[in-house]
């Protein structure tokens, strides 16, 4: 494939690594590089992963060779024996490894930077393939390289995302940038929902996935729902001056599900909520057993809204903690919505808090009735001016599933309220 005939940059990423396949780390590296490649235009096509073998990783090439006109390898550029991506590149272009000893200076220096001897094994991170380019590492021993044949352009980048990231940005994009041109700028809108399934949104909006330039794709998340805007155009303005009236129309017919874009989530929707009108917060819960909590905590700042919470599990604690009387608990359940306002109005009044939230809920996988079945949930709201109000659910899924849309939802029926 020659780059001079490609209209765009079509890209395959394979990471190197059997730890990747193992399921022993996730493989973080190709949603960077593919988020930075649609930021300047360039497209990536393919993601592939391969283990520490041989044979495996020069196949990979063939492949990958055969469909794109790019390819970016991350990882097996260490000193040692199973660190094969270098050598497997060089077996599959018929060329010879060659000692580059500017690079092995380098390699050098950085040991005797740090007062330690260098392992002999770590001469081979200084071999660069004939005819190719050695790309600065200036965070660790490993550069990277680029060769280029028959009009596909490699890239091999370290593993460590400390050392990969900056070179990506310094090295390999704006080669990309040098081969190809100017290629149309990508940016995407993510409209967050909740409350509302996406059988339902889908019907509302397929119209608008029907088209082309912009594209409406539905993403999947647990426990909310989320579309994606996305548009192509010469130069930044005009992509998001296509993104617009399609984001506009949307809101227009399900604005009252939505509660983000972007990268905002739930909490930090709430957070910024409670930050603008000046309110506090404290949380009770039962079968999410700090998740709401753990969720709020995650932001920084939180502490000037957030007064603390409860992790209510046993009934004795409801009572003499969060003041939930015996009669409600005898009477009603810990799983019910007097329960529920009872933990909200408690946790509320104890914390000194304006608004109090609350979950109680049959997590599972055992513990259901027929009258309340694992998945039975009740969301509690306390707020101003003594209003307190509860919501039922009746949800599926494993514990964990459950557990995190309980919270989620709960974190939801709060924005309502802060929003209305």
């Amino acid at each position: 494939m020659n780059v001079s005939m490609a209209a765009a940059c079509e890209a395959e990423l394979i990471a190197v690594g059997s730890e990747i396949l193992l399921g022993q780390i996730h493989n973080r590296h190709a949603q960077y590089i593919s988020e930075e490649f649609a930021k300047h235009g360039l497209y990536v096509y393919y993601h592939t992963a391969v283990g520490d073998n041989f044979e495996r990783i020069v196949e990979s090439f063939r492949i990958a060779s055969q469909r794109a006109n790019v390819v970016i390898v991350t990882g097996g550029l260490g000193p040692t024996v199973d660190d094969l991506t270098k050598e497997a590149l060089a077996d599959y272009l018929g060329r010879n490894l060659i000692m580059d000893e500017n690079a092995l200076r380098e390699v050098e220096a950085y040991f005797a930077k740090r007062q330690r001897p260098m392992p002999e094994s770590n001469r081979k991170q200084a071999l660069c393939i004939e005819g190719g380019r050695l790309l600065a590492n200036p965070n660790g021993t490993a550069p990277g390289q680029y060769v280029e044949q028959e009009g596909i352009h490699y890239f091999l980048l370290p593993g460590p995302p400390l050392e990969m990231h900056p070179m990506l940005l310094a090295e390999v994009i704006p080669t990309l940038e040098r081969l190809f041109g100017n290629q149309k700028v990508v940016r995407s809108r993510v409209l967050h929902f909740c409350g509302i399934g996406e059988s339902d949104v889908d019907a509302q909006v397929r119209d608008l996935t029907a088209t082309s330039n912009p594209t409406v794709a539905p993403l999947a998340g647990e426990g909310e729902m989320l579309l994606r805007i996305t548009a192509s155009a010469a130069n930044e303005s005009s992509a998001w001056s296509k993104i617009a009236p399609v984001e506009a129309e949307i809101r227009r017919r399900l604005g009252g599900y939505i509660y983000g874009v972007d990268e905002e989530n739930l909490q930090s929707a709430v957070v910024n909520r409670l930050h603008n009108s000046g309110l506090t917060l404290a949380v009770a819960e039962s079968c999410t057993g700090g998740l709401v909590q753990s969720m709020l905590t995650q932001l920084p700042g939180v502490s000037s809204v957030y007064r603390g919470g409860v992790v209510a599990y046993h009934n004795e604690i409801k009572n003499k903690i969060l003041h939930v009387s015996s009669q409600v608990l005898l009477q009603h359940g810990a799983v019910s919505r007097e329960t529920a306002i009872a933990m909200a109005q408690g946790v509320k009044d104890a914390l000194d808090a304006d608004w109090g939230l609350s979950v109680t809920g049959i997590a599972g996988p055992s513990g259901g009735s027929d009258e309340k079945p694992v998945g039975t949930v009740y969301i509690g709201v306390a707020g101003l001016d003594g209003v307190s109000e509860a919501y039922s659910l009746h949800l599926r899924g494993s514990r964990e599933q459950i557990q995190i849309r309980s919270a989620k939802q709960a974190l939801w029926r709060l924005w309502q309220h802060l929003h209305s």
